[in-house]
């Protein structure tokens, strides 16, 4: 599991690309679950639209599950055997 030291105001703006180097999107926003106290997923807008279709949406978020490294970039794990993200819409 990946420990976060950086203050998760940090996070935003940064740009996210998989493991394979395709970038995925810009983070927009970071969702924290109150009870526990731990990051959920980051919310993705700017998003490679040939990466993912996610026409007449505005974003997606990407569970925490699937990142791998966080420095100056997000990096997550591989979209081709990932599940499809949740969309959030407008």
């Amino acid at each position: 599991m990946i420990t976060m030291k950086s203050a998760i105001t940090e996070l935003f703006g940064m740009k996210v690309y998989t493991e394979d180097a395709v970038y995925v999107g810009d983070v927009d926003d970071v969702i924290i679950n109150v009870d526990t106290k731990k990051m959920e997923s980051l919310a993705l807008g700017n998003v490679n639209q040939e990466v993912l279709d996610i026409t007449n949406f505005r974003g997606v978020k990407i569970p925490y599950r699937i990142i791998r490294a966080v420095n100056d970039i997000v990096i997550i794990r591989h979209l081709a055997g990932m599940s499809r993200p949740e969309i959030i819409e407008d």
